[in-house]
């Protein structure tokens, strides 16, 4: 069997990979040089299993409400743009936000991501990969003490899906993290999830392509795909830079926030809209005051995650369209954060900042599946979770794609939950 594999970030490589320990011919193409340099190449780091909470829930229209319009704010819209596609995207959002519905997504997204962090282990072994990983788990810190009992009151059922999700005092987050030792006074408590994981995952989506490539797998950089080909239903093939066609009648579309505009050109959309988020990374080098277990700052909604001799904070989202251009004033808002809450961590003289698009779903759940066409199978739509569910979701695509029985219930996961 043969196949396209469309994109090589983390969820590409992955899915290829995936393919290839299957016996699948697998050819991978990219518009960048190098696997991971666009959405994989600098995000939070935090494979988070136990903390997949749908965006869209019952509190997030309140939220929106208080962001609306302000650049700083975790969440950035800006009131001037004229978007459709975004708005189309924001009323199928705001459509799960009811309890019954968050709950659905909830477990939609958590078979993925459990999932993930168990083929990633086998992975991690079989491919000898080493990323500046850490297993000492996420701690997830609070200073409201409403949002703090809201966390603790959801946690029996979150745990009752099978994670392990601690609640611990402030002396026990600071027993966890030294590095909080001087933010005590503001802090009320926290969520401690033993079993998550971090890591760099533009190292990781390096290596698990050399080991893909290890198993066959031919990689194509620096080619542009222009659209995809298609006739009487089926997929034929793959139109790229230069107006050469590739012949093919099975592929994996995995190409980011940019799935949907693809699909368009075989006459179907997909509701995927960008959520650009923003990183800066520092080093740690010669400090003492750097965090080694990944955090959550649930306030301000910023992840830490130390890489090594570096400290990645990743952050905020904005709905701002299909650029991936730094504003500077939401890229400082991390650095001063950062900063403020460990001064001692770096000299903070020559921050890298970074900004990603996120591929974000209405829902927060990937889109795993078939398509109208025949042979084309979708991996995409993942959000700020690819990270957390590459593994997982490029093994049960491979599952799927070769005929066999995926590892997990793919109900809800197909892009037919958005109706036509």
């Amino acid at each position: 069997m043969r196949a396209i594999v469309l994109g090589a970030g983390v969820v590409g490589v992955s899915t290829a990979y995936a393919l290839a320990r299957r016996g699948v011919e697998v050819l991978v193409l990219d518009r960048q040089p190098a696997p991971a340099l666009e959405t994989s190449y600098a995000n939070g780091g935090q494979i988070s299993a136990c903390h997949v909470t749908p965006w869209a829930t019952p509190h997030t229209p309140h939220q929106l409400a208080k962001w609306f319009g302000r650049p700083e704010a975790p969440l950035y819209l800006p009131i001037w743009k004229p978007d459709l596609a975004l708005w189309r995207w924001g009323l199928l959002f705001l459509s799960n936000t009811p309890a019954a519905k968050s709950r659905r997504n909830l477990e939609r997204a958590l078979r993925v991501a459990m999932h993930s962090r168990n083929v990633l282990k086998q992975w991690r072994i079989d491919a000898n990969l080493a990323y500046d990983q850490r297993t000492e788990g996420i701690l997830n810190f609070y200073r409201d003490p409403r949002e703090f009992e809201a966390a603790c009151n959801s946690n029996a059922a979150m745990n009752a899906h099978g994670l392990d999700r601690q609640i611990k005092t402030t002396d026990e987050c600071v027993a966890i993290e030294p590095a909080l030792a001087h933010a005590t006074k503001n802090l009320v408590g926290g969520i401690y999830s033993p079993s998550d994981e971090s890591g760099d995952a533009r190292i990781y989506t390096e290596q698990l392509a050399q080991a893909a490539a290890d198993l066959g797998v031919v990689f194509r950089f620096g080619v542009s795909i222009r659209s995809l080909e298609a006739s009487d239903g089926r997929l034929t093939g793959v139109k790229v830079t230069g107006g050469e066609h590739i012949d093919c009648d099975t592929a994996v579309l995995s190409l980011g926030s940019f799935s949907g505009k693809m699909t368009e050109s075989v006459g179907f959309g997909l509701p995927i809209y960008p959520a650009k988020g923003y990183s800066i990374t520092v080093s740690t080098e010669g400090r003492t005051g750097a965090p080694t277990v990944s955090l959550i700052d649930d306030e301000n909604k910023m992840v830490f995650s130390r890489l090594g001799e570096r400290l990645r904070a990743a952050g905020t989202a904005e709905l701002n369209g299909w650029s991936d251009e730094i504003n500077p004033r939401r890229a400082q808002v991390i650095l001063d954060k950062t900063r403020a809450l460990f001064p001692n961590a770096s000299d903070y003289a020559e921050p890298n900042f970074w900004a990603g698009l996120r591929p974000s779903t209405p829902d927060s759940a990937p889109i795993i599946g078939a398509t109208p066409v025949k042979g084309l199978w979708l991996n995409t739509g993942h959000g700020t979770l690819g990270w957390t569910m590459a593994a997982g979701s490029g093994d049960v695509i491979a599952d799927v794609v070769t005929g066999q029985t995926p590892a997990i219930d793919l109900d809800g996961l197909g892009m037919n939950r958005f109706g036509e």
